[in-house]
């Protein structure tokens, strides 16, 4: 497993934009699948975005296509979230996930790293 922490998250008005990071320990980063969930108030957690160890396949949710993209750098061991056109129904603690296969990116299952979270909140 690889150790993963989140950066990037805090206060913004809706239409505002926010780029999230997470940094992975371990030499093996460039091997694994990256993703990025996110559970708001009261709500069940749910799939947000994915990317494979490459870089050249990535996932959806629809919430949020056309507005974020992920992306990695693998030299450095970081994954990233732009989220541009931030709207209300963003708000939630986003974490980021690590994992061996990309199949099934949008099960929870498919992911078995997680970082702690990283707080976002866009007021309208």
């Amino acid at each position: 497993q690889v150790q993963l922490v989140e950066s990037g998250g805090g206060w913004v008005q809706a239409g505002g934009a926010l780029r999230l990071s997470c940094a992975a320990s371990g030499r093996t980063f460039s091997s694994y699948a990256m993703g990025w969930f996110r559970q708001a108030p009261g709500k069940e957690r749910e799939f947000v975005a994915g990317i494979n160890w490459s870089g050249g396949d990535t996932a959806y949710a629809d919430s949020v296509k056309g507005r974020f993209t992920i992306s990695r750098d693998n030299a450095k061991n970081t994954v990233y979230l732009q989220m541009n056109s931030l709207k209300r129904e963003d708000t939630a603690v986003y974490y980021c996930v690590a994992g061996r296969i990309f199949n099934s990116a949008t099960m929870q299952n498919n992911w078995n790293s997680w970082g702690r979270g990283t707080q976002v909140a866009v007021s309208s």
